[in-house]
């Protein structure tokens, strides 16, 4: 990360050899897409927790902070599409 009289300036890192489950990068999609853990679950027929945790698991392995930051750099990384 560079400063600037702006502020911070991110740079953009070449794409990871992360890999993600099917079920990890879809669950990431439809949160991508503003769907909450619970209506995931209704979507895919898994409960609440499942999607909590298919979450976690992806945010951990793209070693994002949340789920927002998790989204951000799958989408950066072309992991996920929209």
């Amino acid at each position: 990360m560079s400063y600037c009289p702006g502020g911070p300036v991110l740079h953009r890192r070449r794409p990871t050899k992360t890999k993600l489950t099917p079920r990890e990068s879809e669950v990431l999609r439809w949160v991508a897409n503003g769907k909450s853990a619970w209506e995931i679950g209704e979507i895919l027929q898994i409960t609440k927790r499942t999607v909590d945790e298919h979450v976690q698991t992806a945010v951990r392995k793209l070693g994002a902070v949340n789920r927002t930051h998790g989204v951000a750099i799958a989408l950066r990384d072309g992991i996920i599409k929209l």
